[in-house]
């Protein structure tokens, strides 16, 4: 106990005697990079700007290329069956994925995205749902162990 009073009173000791301490402002020093009062640290420095297709720093439109892709994919594994496909020019995509249903059909989801239409799909099923009949098992009863 003796000792955190000791630590204690050496720290105010040495905060108290440190001098130099102000609750003033005062003007940054030439270290920022201009006199003091200058403030030039506060001004915007020039990078270089990207620019995906938008104005450009003239008010002009940039000339860019639409954007173009294509992908997709398939599983069948595992008892899973399901995958997608997409393609996109400039503001028109379409594409379409599938999933095999736990009834045994095939849901069919084609879409379009185009302009202001938004996105419009259109949902179809392959093949009949199938539900098997009911097959009672026997419960599962373990003999009691004494030991």
């Amino acid at each position: 106990m003796s000792l955190m009073v000791i630590a204690l009173a050496s720290l105010l000791a040495a905060a108290s005697a440190k001098p130099g301490l102000s609750q003033s402002y005062q003007a940054p020093g030439p270290s920022f990079g201009g006199s003091a009062g200058a403030a030039n640290f506060l001004r915007p420095v020039a990078r270089p700007t990207n620019n995906f297709g938008g104005v450009s720093p003239a008010g002009t439109f940039a000339s860019v290329s639409r954007p173009q892709y294509n992908f997709n994919y398939d599983v069948n594994a595992f008892g899973n069956d399901f995958g997608h496909q997409e393609g996109r020019d400039g503001y028109n995509t379409q594409g379409s994925y599938y999933v095999q249903l736990p009834d045994g059909r095939l849901q069919r989801v084609t879409y379009t995205v185009n302009g202001d239409q938004g996105y419009v799909a259109q949902v179809t099923y392959e093949g009949v749902a199938q539900y098997p009949a009911f097959q009672p098992s026997a419960s599962y009863s373990p003999s009691p162990s004494y030991g």
